[in-house]
């Protein structure tokens, strides 16, 4: 039996990758601010996110506004309803008015959150399904509380806060 010769194969390079190099380990040498001697201006403060406001929810918000906390009533069968929408989900009904709640409630369930972190909020965050005396629910934030302190069934209350220079948001803080 003879013995067939390997065949000698070239070693071939890595194709070259166009481009700046991975994880950054380019060779370009990286370019410093000249400095100007300017005073550098600091950033505005982060804001919330903003409420898309339209037809279906503009008078709930002008009543946030104004420092109350209303709840949609049907005018047909009487049904309380939260968020507010253009229809009674009971009866069908498209008439429907405010009125003011009490604000006090319970905290039905919640969460904290702890990241990721949005600018123009405080963390951690305690987000709360708050069951209002009047029946419905809303979801806002607890504050004025250690989150290890919240418990589901404790009494809260609502407290129209400015959140910022053109924000109010009902929050709910501990019923005392």
């Amino acid at each position: 039996m003879s013995k067939v010769p390997k065949k000698k194969t070239k070693k071939t390079q890595p194709a070259r990758r166009k481009g700046p190099s991975p994880r950054g380990t380019s060779k370009v040498a990286k370019r410093k601010p000249k400095k100007t001697g300017a005073a550098v201006a600091t950033p505005p403060a982060a804001l919330r996110m903003r409420p898309v406001i339209g037809h279906d929810n503009q008078a709930w918000w002008d009543r946030i506004n104004a420092g109350e906390l209303p709840i949609q009533r049907c005018k047909q069968c009487g049904t309380l309803r939260h968020p507010p929408r253009p229809m009674c989900w009971k009866c069908q009904s498209l008439d429907w008015e405010h009125v003011a709640a009490s604000g006090k409630g319970i905290v039905y369930s919640y969460v904290v959150v702890h990241r990721p972190e949005i600018p123009g909020y405080t963390y951690p965050l305690v987000v709360a399904v708050v069951e209002l005396a009047e029946g419905t629910r809303i979801v806002s934030n607890l504050v004025g509380i250690d989150p290890k302190a919240v418990k589901i069934g404790m009494p809260v209350k609502v407290s129209i806060e400015d959140v910022d220079a053109t924000l109010k948001l009902p929050l709910f803080r501990p019923a005392r």
